[in-house]
């Protein structure tokens, strides 16, 4: 067989290959893409996150001007990519960004702080060119990851938040503090408000509710000017 046919063949080859690999979506845009395009009108605020808003009580949106974009697992590099369609495209007046502890985790590869405030600074600054107002949470206590132990995120996610809250000051960004009013002793969340370390009980979000109902008041106030 002379080279060229061999190329050819090879060719062909990888693009049968190509064909019979799934696509992926790794953003996971398709999650809330139908229930976009359903929307009848603009939300006040949407709530942009991982797990820990994905299990934000049904029954706190009920009859509010919210909705709900959180994805169980994500980090802040999958939120950047749905953005535009998961806030900007619907048109709130306020977004809160509540994200990081799986970018810790290193569930989507190894990430550094910096390039995790990086990416929350991303979408505040996606959301102010937009005419949204954003909201940036601290990411919750946590003392381990009981999926991915040893990673110290009680000795990061303080580090972290310090990053973000500075953030917040150079951008004119409200911080909405969760850390410090649910933290334990060991830079954790307590049994009580969270049975696995992590994601919250209802006991959590009911303090976690107060602080934010609070936030979004404050947030309404300046879009009142």
């Amino acid at each position: 067989m002379n080279s060229s046919n061999f190329i050819l063949l090879a060719l062909l080859s990888s693009l049968l290959s190509l064909k019979s690999v799934k696509a992926q979506d790794w953003a996971n845009l398709n999650k809330y893409q139908s229930q976009n395009e359903q929307l009848t009108e603009s939300p006040l605020v949407v709530f942009m996150g991982n797990s820990i808003t994905e299990g934000w009580p049904a029954n706190f949106f009920k009859d509010k001007p919210y909705i709900n974009r959180g994805i169980s697992g994500q980090t802040t590099p999958q939120m950047v990519v749905r953005f535009r369609q998961d806030v900007i495209n619907v048109q709130p007046k306020i977004v809160i960004i509540l994200a990081g502890t799986n970018d810790i985790a290193g569930n989507t590869g190894p990430m550094t702080l910096e390039q995790i405030r990086d990416n929350i600074l991303t979408m505040v600054e996606l959301a102010q060119s937009n005419g949204i107002v954003p909201l940036v949470c601290s990411v919750l206590p946590a003392f381990d990851y009981s999926w991915r132990p040893g990673l110290e995120p009680n000795i990061k996610i303080p580090k972290l938040n310090a990053l973000l809250k500075e953030l917040c000051q150079e951008k004119g960004v409200q911080y909405l503090d969760y850390f410090s009013v649910m933290a334990d002793d060991r830079n954790g969340l307590p049994q009580d408000l969270a049975k696995d370390g992590v994601h919250p009980t209802k006991k959590g979000y009911a303090i976690m509710i107060d602080l934010v109902e609070k936030a979004i008041a404050e947030a309404v106030k300046e879009l009142k000017g």
